[in-house]
């Protein structure tokens, strides 16, 4: 099951985890793993790169967790960005050796989301995602789509849609601020 963690509760995780406490270490991986591990496979396509990257993932996190500022964001965020750049960094060393098939996403345990209160937390953030994403150009949501859902580089969306790299960073930069700021209304 797929519980949506709590922000005070993962913040105060990640302050323990600052001042090394290994307790708050294992419940942050309790409460996020599912999470994190999903956002790996997504883009590593192979369940056991993504299981090895986790693991680096939890350690950049415990090494780095007196650099979350909660002002700049949420900690589930934050942690999802070190997942996405890990994975990334992956990406750029070996190509994926064999993509997952569909039937083999649709049994993962992770990607569940069970139970009619999840469901439905999970349904209205989706929708409003959805709407903010409409609400951006064109070219902001295209650029923002292929690096969060396909783990594309800026370099590499660059050259796919055959704008300057500049451009592209700006485009995502802007989205995202829009997306942040819609969410959040």
């Amino acid at each position: 099951m797929t519980k949506i963690p709590d922000d005070a509760r993962l913040e105060a995780l990640l302050r323990r985890c600052a001042d090394r406490d290994a307790a708050a270490l294992r419940e942050l991986y309790e409460q996020t793993a599912s999470q994190l591990l999903a956002v790996l496979t997504r883009i590593l396509h192979t369940r056991a790169a993504a299981e090895d990257a986790l693991q680096d993932v939890f350690l950049r996190i415990w090494q780095q967790a007196g650099q979350y500022d909660e002002f700049k964001g949420r900690a589930i965020s934050w942690m999802v960005s070190i997942a996405r750049y890990r994975a990334i960094d992956l990406q750029r060393v070996a190509r994926p050796m064999m993509v997952l098939e569909a039937a083999e996403l649709a049994g993962a345990e992770q990607l569940r989301i069970e139970g009619p209160a999840e469901r439905a937390e999970f349904g209205a953030t989706r929708d409003a995602l959805q709407h903010c994403l409409e609400l951006l150009a064109q070219a902001q949501r295209q650029c923002v789509h292929l690096a969060y859902q396909h783990g594309m580089t800026q370099e590499q969306i660059a050259l796919a849609e055959n704008q300057p790299l500049g451009t592209v960073k700006t485009w995502i930069r802007r989205g995202l601020q829009s997306l942040r700021t819609c969410m959040e209304t």
